[in-house]
């Protein structure tokens, strides 16, 4: 490994992290049941006319608008689902089809007016006001959807108004991308997992059920596939093993301490780092590259650096490569509520509460990258600039939300 760590523009790094994330190409069919949060793979067609028929908005009475503020003879009422000899048309002069919601219209008539608009109603007449519109509470036969239609292109995540359209249109299989699949590391010798006992000396991992937490809130499985031995051969051996995976992300043992093997492990693997060394804090440590097909993401062994680093660096690598047309992060303006100090010449992450449009940094600021509680009193990030070194009441600051959806390009923060 270099003796020196060069420390690369954030931007920079931003780059060249998204330019080694290549999207998948691997689909499979699955159930509308089971399709929330996937990308789809390919277009979706209209193949079926929405509204399928004309029909009724309201409950009252389909017309012709030539009969505006005339007394009607009710030639019938047609209810939701008659279909055939029931919606046939026919009406004879001064005539109207009492109608109720949903109901398919026949073609003899052009407008619905609402039974409550109307007058004198009984059994057999109805007096029409004068003053409608033609054509209103009619819900024309694919005037929302028509056949051939696009309704959903490659790239977007399914909600719950995909499912809905999908439904009306009778699909309940759909081509999505096949998840990818990320495997998560922790390192270090003093780690202990949460059902092991700990000494005073000895540390939880926690970095590991964060950062597979984290990605669950964001749609992405992850493996946890233990803990990178503290020496290099070791650790050579433990990754060598992980190459079928699309993605690794770790966390510790990328510093320049004499136990810091990582890196070294990932190199003699064939690792082609991309970058070793961000101008960000915190964070600086954070390198990527490479492995065969395999991207790796290598974070720092402090939790609250880990944590925000995977939000921030690669949340949206993931999502590329997921398939996701829309691969960033949302992001608001808001008014900064309490004067802080940042450290100018690198890229500050501070993490702050985002509440009612304004911005409350976090403990004024001052936190160690060690701590947890700090990610959980905050719900948004703010990125600075290098040349920052306060943000002031008032000012006008550009954050990220925490446990959003990732948003279209356009709203791309590191632009």
């Amino acid at each position: 490994m270099a003796e020196k760590m060069n420390f690369l523009d954030f931007t920079d790094a931003v780059k060249k992290s998204l330019d080694l994330s290549i999207a998948t190409t691997f689909t499979e069919m699955i159930s509308i049941g089971e399709a929330i949060g996937r990308i789809i793979a390919k277009d979706v067609v209209c193949v079926k006319n929405l509204p399928s028929f004309n029909n009724s908005a309201m409950d009252g009475f389909a017309v012709k608008f030539e009969d505006a503020g005339k007394v009607l003879s009710i030639n019938k009422t047609i209810f939701a689902g008659d279909k055939g000899e029931k919606v046939k048309e026919s009406l004879l002069k001064n005539e109207c089809y009492k109608i109720m919601t949903g109901a398919k219209v026949p073609s003899d008539v052009d407008t619905i007016v609402p039974i409550e608009n109307c007058f004198d109603v009984t059994e057999k007449t109805v007096k029409i006001p004068s003053d409608i519109k033609k054509g209103a509470n009619l819900r024309l036969k694919g005037e929302e959807q028509k056949e051939g239609n696009v309704l959903f292109r490659k790239g977007e995540e399914i909600n719950s108004s995909h499912i809905t359209l999908l439904a009306s249109q009778g699909l309940v299989m759909i081509e999505v991308f096949r998840k990818i699949s990320i495997a998560v590391l922790s390192t270090g010798n003093e780690i202990k997992e949460p059902w092991e006992r700990a000494d005073e000396e000895e540390i939880y991992n926690c970095n590991s059920f964060a950062l597979i937490s984290q990605l669950k809130e964001k749609g992405f499985d992850a493996t946890y596939c233990g803990v990178i031995p503290d020496n290099l051969e070791d650790s050579k051996n433990y990754i060598k093993n992980l190459k079928n995976y699309d993605v690794i992300i770790t966390s510790g043992g990328i510093s320049m301490g004499d136990a810091d093997f990582v890196g070294e492990a990932f190199l003699q693997n064939g690792l082609q780092t991309a970058f070793h060394g961000v101008n960000i804090k915190p964070g600086r440590p954070i390198m990527m590259g490479k492995m065969d097909k395999t991207l790796v993401i290598c974070l720092p062994g402090n939790p609250l650096t880990a944590m925000v680093n995977i939000y921030l660096f690669a949340i949206p690598i993931l999502n590329k490569i997921q398939g996701n047309e829309n691969i960033y992060h949302e992001t608001a303006f808001a008014m900064n509520h309490e004067q802080f100090k940042t450290k100018a010449g690198r890229v500050n992450i501070v993490l702050g509460k985002l509440e009612n449009g304004g911005f409350k940094v976090t403990r004024n600021n001052k936190y160690g990258s060690g701590m947890i509680t700090a990610l959980y009193e905050s719900n948004s990030i703010l990125v600075t600039k290098e040349s920052t070194s306060s943000i002031d009441v008032g000012q006008e600051v550009y954050v990220i939300k925490f446990n959003n959806k990732s948003t279209a390009q356009e709203t791309n923060i590191f632009n």
